[in-house]
């Protein structure tokens, strides 16, 4: 958590965003018993969240990067063993590793991270890597 002399706080790590909101209460209870004059309901935001996913298949990423293009997807395996995939919208960056893996950020709710699993997968599927 850190917590700015502007009155804003970011909290990162939660598994979850009412995880999230709940540490949140906490530290402004906290804040309160200091005797600090704070609003009892607090804005909250969600700016982005991570989550992971599993394909359980290994990708080929050299074919992945030359079959979908540049115009979405950056492949430099001597300086990141990820391909970066950009989905458009919604506005997503999704990390696929060789192994299968996918870890996407961005997104600002979970319908976001599945709409872009969905699109990835599927142009996985179109092109024959799944």
């Amino acid at each position: 958590l850190l917590l700015f002399s502007s009155g804003k706080m970011v909290c990162t790590g939660a598994k979850s965003v009412e995880e999230a909101k709940e540490v949140v209460r906490r530290v402004v209870k906290k804040i309160k018993e200091l005797g600090m004059d704070v609003s009892d309901e607090p804005e909250i935001e969600i700016q982005n969240i991570v989550a992971t996913s599993e394909l359980n298949v290994p990708l080929n990423l050299n074919n992945i990067a030359i079959t979908l293009g540049l115009e979405r997807v950056e492949y430099e395996p001597e300086q990141f063993p990820g391909l970066v995939y950009r989905v458009e919208k919604p506005k997503v960056v999704a990390l696929l590793f060789g192994s299968g893996k996918i870890v996407c950020t961005g997104a600002r709710n979970e319908e976001e991270i599945r709409e872009a699993l969905d699109q990835i997968v599927k142009e996985l599927t179109d092109s024959g890597f799944l």
